[in-house]
């Protein structure tokens, strides 16, 4: 059974960071595209940020500069450091796992970002 738990979010201040991180099982994990995306009330899911199993990395313009993502394959885990945190960027985040046809979800981490 694949499993992908995301942990890290939380209330922050504007400028303030945090990190999350998707911890998986049950999957190859080298062996998959992971990414980070969210959802904000009312809006539809949008890419934030993904990492091939080759490192490459791709960023939504709205991470690019603030954001970082990277993975650690033995843990088998990803991690999105975001700093420099905007009211904007409050939004449920998720945990994604994509081999060709194949893409699971975590249920979401909620991040929120106010004064």
């Amino acid at each position: 059974q694949v499993q992908l738990v995301e942990s890290g979010g939380g209330l922050v201040q504007p400028g303030g960071s945090l990190r999350l991180s998707c911890v998986t099982s049950g999957l190859i994990f080298g062996a998959n595209t992971m990414g980070w995306y969210r959802q904000a009330p009312g809006k539809t899911r949008e890419l934030v940020a993904a990492i091939t199993t080759g490192g490459t990395t791709t960023y939504a313009d709205s991470a690019k500069g603030r954001f970082t993502i990277s993975r650690d394959n033995a843990k088998k885990t990803v991690y999105l450091q975001m700093n420099s945190l905007k009211p904007e960027d409050t939004a449920v985040y998720y945990c994604n796992a994509r081999r060709f046809t194949m893409t699971y979800w975590g249920r979401g981490t909620q991040v929120t970002v106010s004064s």
